[in-house]
């Protein structure tokens, strides 16, 4: 008997990642994922039950690893540079929206496992709120935030700048270096 090629967990997610992209949740098949990784579907399925905990599982990695950046926020020295890492991590990590947009067709109860999951990955941005409760206190402090809008506002604004087109195709750097500059400064001059 052959001896099954062996991939790492990167290397899954990856190629879930990519066919999540490229074809959405309902083409997504460990049929699909054995061929591109080069293995057999028995394979797949010695690690996973089915594809809804695969894909929950690739979500809580995703969303783990975007929590561990945000914690590195308070690290940073003062609002601005907190404010500038949160929006380079915001953009770094801006396929996950799209991602999760994707797979809320997946059944809420598919097992134990994929609703353990899901639950976690619905946690997420309540997560991302309380964590940046002293990005805005900071802001504050330092007077950089209009102390008339409500946080809620402030991070709603800054979350939903990845869903802006960018229809003209300006360059990524120069694309977050105007949406920092709108979000710091407004859009009129005076």
């Amino acid at each position: 008997m052959a001896r099954e090629r062996k991939f790492t967990t990167e290397q899954l997610f990856e190629e879930v990642r990519h066919q999540l992209l490229a074809h959405g949740y309902e083409s997504l098949t460990f049929g699909t994922l054995a061929e591109k990784l080069e293995v057999s579907r028995g394979t797949l399925y010695k690690y996973y039950q089915n594809k809804e905990d695969l894909i929950s599982d690739y979500m809580t990695y995703e969303v783990d690893k975007v929590l561990d950046q945000f914690r590195q926020i308070p690290e940073q020295d003062g609002f601005a540079a907190q404010f500038d890492y949160l929006i380079d991590v915001i953009f770094q990590h801006s396929m996950i929206h799209q991602i999760m947009s994707r797979v809320h067709q997946m059944p809420r109860e598919a097992n134990p496992q994929a609703t353990e999951n899901q639950k976690k990955i619905d946690e997420f941005h309540h997560s991302l709120y309380q964590m940046l409760h002293g990005f805005l206190q900071l802001g504050r402090q330092e007077q950089l935030l209009n102390p008339n809008l409500p946080d809620g506002l402030i991070l709603g604004m800054i979350f939903q700048t990845i869903n802006i087109p960018n229809h003209f195709g300006i360059p990524h750097e120069e694309w977050i270096s105007s949406i920092k500059e709108m979000l710091r400064h407004g859009m009129l001059t005076k």
